[in-house]
Formats: C-alpha cells, sequence, structure tokens
C-alpha cells in the first residue's frame, strides 16, 4: 500500500487511527501488528509470508544468542543468524544480478549461458533486513536485552509507517517504546503528528510528482536532441524529486508514528545545505548513514586505523551503501563516486572548503551531489557518462528545447529551490521547531491545523487527478 494513495489516506490510516485509540493499551501492539501485515499484504501478499517466517527465526535464533553462556556457540549462531538474513537479500536481490555478469563472461568464452531465476523482489527487503541485523547485533554485544514477546518483535519489524522505506531504525532506540508509551497517547501528539504527515505528503505529492513529470521526461528522451538547458535541468529537476520523494516519505512515517506514540528519528537535515560531501552524508538517509557507520565502519576500524586503512574503509562502506540501493552497476559507481569525494576530502580539501566562503562550499557540494545523482537515476553506466558528457558539451547551435515547461513545473521548481536551501536564511531553524517541536498556544495549533487540513485536501484533489504517483525508493 502506497502511503499517497486514495486507500491508505481516506480509508486505511484514519480507520487504523481511530481503533487504535479505542482499544485498551494491551491490545493496542497485537492490532498494529495485524494492520501492518495488512498493510504490506496489500500489495505483496506472497512476501508477507518471508517476512514472517523471517522474523519468526530472527526472535528464537537471538533468543538463543542471549542464553547461551559458551562463547564459541554463542558465536556460531551469531554467524548462522547473519547469514541467514543476509543471505534472503542476496537471493531476492542480487542473485540474478550475479548471473547476469556470470553470463557476460561465459558468452565471451562461447558458452551457454545460465538461465535467469523468476524472482520479484520483495518490497522493501533492504530496509527491513538492515533492521533484523541490527537486532542480532545489538543482542549479540549485550547492547540490549531481546524482546520476551515474539509479537513485540513482529511490531519492530513490522510497523507499518517504516516498513516499506524506512527510516532504518535501531532495535535499541524502539525496543522500550515498543512496550511501554504511555506517555505518548494524546491529543497534542495526533494533531502534531498529523501536521508533520501532511508536511510529507506535501512535499511528495505537490513537489516530488510536479518536477518527476520533467525529470522523466528528460531522462527518457535522446541526450542528443536536448539543448544544455534541458539537461541542466533534467539533473537539477531529478535531485529536487528525489530528495522531496524521500524525505516527503521520511516526514510521512514520523508523522504517523508521533500518531501512534512512536518517536522515530530524524531521516535528513537540509542536507543540500551541506558544504561539503562529508556534511551531506551527515544530513543525507541518516538512519542509513548511522547503520553504516555503526555496523560496518566502526568494525572494520573505523577512525582508529592507520590513514591508508581509513581510506579503505570509507571505499568499502561506500561501495556496499551503492551496492545496498540496487543490484545495478550505476548504483556501485555512485557508491565509488561518493567514496572517492569522503577520501579527498580526508587527505585535505575538507581544509580548502572550510577557508572558502559557505556559499561557494555549498554551491560546489550541491553541483557533486546533482552530478553523482545522474549516475543513481541512469539506467546504465554508459547512459550516465553519455548525460554527463552532453552537459558540458555546450552545444551553441542548439538553442530551441524539445521539452515544454509548464508555469506549474516552473513554480514548483522554485519553491523547490527556496525549501532545499531555506536553512541557510536565519532563523529557520527556529520557524522549524515551532511548526513541529514547540507545545503551541491554542491560537497558533489551531490556525497551523486548520493549514494542514486545507493542504491535505489538496493533496487528496491532486492524488485523486494525477496518473504520476511513484515512490522511488519503494525499488530499494
Amino acid at each position: 500500500m502506497v502511503f499517497s494513495s486514495i486507500v491508505f489516506l481516506l480509508y486505511f490510516l484514519p480507520i487504523v487511527v481511530i481503533i487504535y485509540y479505542c482499544i485498551p493499551h494491551k491490545i493496542k501492539n497485537p492490532f498494529l501488528l495485524v494492520a501492518s501485515a495488512f498493510f504490506y499484504a496489500w500489495g505483496a501478499p506472497k512476501f508477507i509470508f518471508v517476512i514472517l517466517i523471517t522474523t519468526l527465526f530472527d526472535f528464537f535464533i537471538v533468543k538463543a544468542i542471549a542464553s547461551q553462556t559458551n562463547h564459541f556457540k554463542k558465536k556460531l549462531l551469531f554467524i548462522f543468524s547473519i547469514s541467514v538474513n543476509i543471505g534472503l537479500l542476496f537471493y531476492f536481490k542480487y542473485l540474478n544480478f550475479f548471473i547476469d555478469n556470470i553470463n557476460i563472461i561465459l558468452s565471451a568464452n562461447n558458452h551457454e549461458p545460465i538461465a535467469l531465476l523468476n524472482i520479484i523482489l520483495p518490497i522493501g527487503i533492504s530496509f527491513y533486513t538492515f533492521e533484523s541485523l541490527t537486532y542480532v547485533v545489538d543482542v549479540y554485544f549485550e547492547k540490549h536485552k531481546p524482546l520476551k514477546n515474539f509479537m513485540d518483535y513482529q511490531l519492530y519489524i513490522l510497523l507499518f509507517p517504516k516498513l516499506i522505506a524506512g527510516p532504518i531504525i535501531r532495535y535499541s532506540d524502539i525496543a522500550d517504546q515498543i512496550t511501554n508509551r504511555f506517555k505518548n497517547y494524546n491529543a497534542e501528539n495526533i494533531i502534531r503528528g498529523f501536521r508533520r504527515f501532511v508536511m510529507g505528503l506535501a512535499k511528495k505529492v505537490l513537489i516530488a510528482n510536479t518536477i518527476g513529470v520533467i525529470a522523466d521526461q528528460i531522462f527518457n528522451s535522446p541526450f542528443d536532441d536536448l539543448n544544455n538547458t534541458d539537461l541542466w535541468i533534467g539533473m537539477f529537476a531529478y535531485t529536487f524529486q528525489l530528495y522531496f520523494d524521500f524525505s516527503g516519505y521520511s516526514d510521512i512515517a514520523l508523522g504517523v508514528g508521533i500518531m501512534l506514540g512512536f518517536n522515530f528519528p530524524e531521516n535528513f537535515n537540509n542536507p543540500y545545505n551541506a558544504n561539503s560531501v562529508t556534511d551531506f552524508w551527515r544530513r543525507w538517509h541518516i538512519s542509513l548513514g548511522a547503520w553504516m557507520r555503526n555496523y560496518l565502519y566502526i568494525p572494520l576500524g573505523g577512525n582508529q586505523a592507520s590513514i591508508i586503512r581509513i581510506y579503505f574503509n570509507l571505499w568499502i562502506v561506500f561501495l556496499i551503501s551503492g551496492f545496498w540501493h540496487g543490484a545495478e552497476w550505476t548504483f556501485i559507481a555512485w557508491g565509488v563516486y561518493h567514496g572517492f569525494f569522503l577520501v579527498l576530502e580526508r587527505m585535505g580539501f575538507l581544509k580548502i572548503l572550510n577557508k572558502i566562503p559557505n556559499i561557494i562550499a555549498v554551491g560546489l557540494t550541491f553541483l557533486v551531489v546533482s552530478l553523482g545523482w545522474v549516475l543513481f537515476r541512469a539506467k546504465t553506466f554508459m547512459i550516465a557518462l553519455n548525460y554527463i558528457s552532453n552537459l558540458f558539451s555546450f552545444k551553441l547551435n542548439q538553442n530551441y528545447s524539445v521539452v515544454e515547461y509548464s508555469n506549474e513545473f516552473i513554480v514548483t521548481f522554485l519553491i523547490a529551490v527556496l525549501f532545499s536551501f531555506c536553512s541557510l536564511i536565519p532563523y529557520t531553524k527556529q520557524l522549524y521547531y515551532f511548526l513541529f517541536l514547540k507545545q503551541l498556544k491554542a491560537f497558533a495549533n489551531v490556525s497551523l491545523t486548520t493549514v494542514a487540513l486545507i493542504l491535505f485536501y489538496i493533496c487528496i484533489s491532486y492524488i485523486a487527478i494525477s496518473t504520476f504517483n511513484p515512490f522511488i525508493y519503494f525499488r530499494f
């Protein structure tokens, strides 16, 4: 079920929230578990069993790990659990990728290719696999005790606001909320959560979708038929579409979580305001960055190793980060691309960026990130290189444009620019705190909630008449 669908907005969510607040506390978790299973099964009924069986396995294997006193046996169980989770992810997401590449080698040597398997990728498998791994690792290293109730663990994995596209929540960050969140059941949280939810919905429906139409048109056109202006607009349009789509989804997840009594960690912090690639990764997809740091970078040695090993660790982390996003060479290239700039900044370029005016550093970082998104968006590595080479070809004899830019796109694009760089403007952080974190007085509360209701109605209207409503991160 898609967050920006009529079924979710007008039926599923209102019914779930109303029933949730009407039933006794002791059955809230079982109810949320059933609702979350229904949410996932709505679009992928076959794969709900994959998640249910995986959670059953993880719960009891981790319980055995926690109770095991023999260190060697405990380690074997840990390795077995990790292997099963990664093995499932590999099978569903990467097996055909490796078969494809093996077939290229076989074909070059005149051998018969291996038949591809008929595998359908379960929605959100990358996200809930990483969450399963956090549970196994946190319990193994005794950062948190295992949940006693099997349904509570299933709820941790299946909780519908963050199930399909995150944020990736560490088990230790939410375990206590699953068993005890009485203080969060109040009307103020419902209203505050609703406002955050509507903000995310508006970012997704009104901004990302509108800009995405032009981004898709440009990326799907023959690049030789486009002038430089089209290509630059296409790249920046996709840059903003991706941000508002994914951050909008995260805002929806956080808002629904607040309405249900959960406080999820923030997933974005004005990433296009970053003044270096290092800073960008502190602000973009924060939950993934935190996961990579805690469960991959630090175990590899982190910053405690030699300088050469630190560079190697960064490359490995971002190579895996790229591969995590998808079984394509373009994603791997995107990860290597970001790893290159992170290593470059570690080697001294970061000091140069810190000395130049902040607005220039932000502009350079935004350009580097935007060029990286071309790799992320292109279907093949060669298409990405072709796009980038055409960006800088400067076809002076091609002044016409085959793309029609509507007034709606132009206005929305300018709004996207404004919101993307808003934290560079003084006092915007205070405004954000006022809108979403501060306990408001009655008049301000009523006024902002009224605005949210109007915005919600506008979003519903757009969804009803639009045929373009993708969720980019669903394929991950």
